[in-house]
């Protein structure tokens, strides 16, 4: 990535952070409007259930209709450009993840938008890390389990993922290159869809964030052999992370932030970002979240330019090296 795109980053970010000291009455000047909240993923998939909470708690703050606009399609391309696209007025938002904005730009040799340009950042939301699962008929209880069946049968075991460009999907790949295995990516259109396809048994495994898959591996459908965080997950403490399976190093994590469209004013900004970064430090928020293994996070200004400078440059190594594409 070039310095100038490094520095569109952290003006653009810092300019957010700088504006959210000001009080949410500015939000006053959305009340009684309807407010997208466009999800660039079907309905069902992990970005849906970070933004449904979100939406019903900031029309309770605005005093407006926040509703969940889901525009599946290209690994979030599609919705996410229909946001760039967007009059600048604080009526359409954006869920955005980190395949949107920091594996899409490396991925696609022709995204319809600029990830940092076309956006006003509001605020950092949630985090998550992605799980591998199996159904238990599977006979793989152990990511050593899954290695060692792979290479049995290169070519033959198939995961699944919410779609190309995803975290899973990136995460797939970049395990596949650790572990020196030859699986199949099968990308969906949403986590919901390869969710149903792997209860049925028409792929193998799942690569997806934790609160996609959570209520099945609780409930027993499917089986989860591993997560991509440095740290094991609160909610499922007895499954290790790919690190301290063999992989030492490994770590992907999966999040979501509100982006409006480029240019929207500095007011607005402000109200939205004060009004987010409050619902998502509350215990209303986190109690909704955190049981699916989500982890509410706030964070701004230029702390969140820094972040996102790095989880580019991240994914973008993990894009060229794997050789993935979907152009």
């Amino acid at each position: 990535m070039q310095r100038r795109q490094f520095l569109r980053v952290a003006s653009a970010a810092a300019g957010a952070g700088l504006l959210g000291g000001v009080g949410s009455a500015g939000g006053q000047s959305l009340a009684g409007k309807q407010i997208r909240l466009v999800v660039p993923f079907p309905p069902g998939g992990p970005t849906d259930i970070v933004a449904r909470p979100l939406a019903q708690m900031l029309g309770e703050a605005l005093k407006a209709a926040v509703v969940v606009d889901n525009r599946g399609g290209a690994g979030g391309s599609l919705g996410t450009d229909l946001v760039a696209k967007s009059a600048p007025d604080g009526s359409t938002l954006l869920m955005a993840t980190v395949g949107t904005h920091a594996i899409n730009p490396t991925l696609y040799k022709n995204l319809p938008y600029d990830a940092v340009r076309d956006f006003t950042p509001i605020a950092l939301v949630a985090m998550a890390p992605v799980a591998i699962v199996v159904h238990p008929a599977q006979p793989m209880r152990t990511l050593a389990d899954l290695v060692a069946l792979a290479k049995r049968m290169p070519g033959k075991l198939s995961y699944g993922t919410a779609g190309n460009g995803t975290p899973g999907h990136l995460t797939g790949e970049m395990f596949k290159a650790v572990a020196g295995i030859d699986i199949q990516h099968i990308p969906y259109k949403g986590s919901a869809p390869a969710v149903t396809d792997l209860l049925g048994g028409q792929i193998q495994i799942m690569f997806d964030p934790l609160q996609s898959v959570l209520s099945n591996v609780h409930g027993g459908k499917l089986r989860a052999i591993a997560v991509s965080s440095k740290a094991r997950s609160p909610v499922l403490p007895d499954v290790p992370t790919i690190a301290e399976s063999g992989y030492d190093g490994f770590e992907t994590t999966a999040w979501w932030r509100v982006f409006a469209p480029a240019k929207l004013p500095a007011p607005l900004t402000a109200a939205l970002a004060t009004d987010i970064e409050r619902i998502v430090r509350s215990d209303g928020f986190r109690s909704k979240l955190e049981p699916l293994g989500v982890i509410p996070t706030a964070l701004g200004g230029s702390a969140f330019a820094e972040f996102l400078r790095t989880e580019m440059v991240k994914w973008g190594k993990a894009v060229r090296d794997s050789g993935a594409t979907v152009d």
